[in-house]
């Protein structure tokens, strides 16, 4: 039980800023890259490449190579664990 509330806490710290919310409404749509990350988001790219590392310490983001490039999904089971995290401290 400890565990899996430092779990969903480290969860939900990763969704207290604007720019990893940023980065993961745009990875909803799709894989990505860094490069698309940059300019959907009009950061830098040292920018996103750091809060890129925080989602994936996080859990919440996957990234695999595609020859020379790295793209980037949202980790589904991790989110839907947080959704359900939510779920039950919403009253019914």
């Amino acid at each position: 039980m400890k565990t899996e509330l430092r779990d969903l806490a480290q969860g939900f710290s990763m969704l207290s800023d604007a720019t990893r919310l940023g980065i993961l409404t745009n990875l909803a749509r799709g894989p990505r890259n860094v490069t698309a990350l940059c300019r959907a988001l009009k950061l830098k790219q040292p920018t996103v490449s750091h809060h890129l590392g925080l989602l994936r310490m996080g859990r919440l983001v996957i990234n695999t190579r595609q020859g020379k490039s790295v793209v980037y999904t949202t980790d589904k089971k991790a989110l839907k664990t947080l959704r359900a995290a939510i779920a039950k401290l919403t009253p019914k």
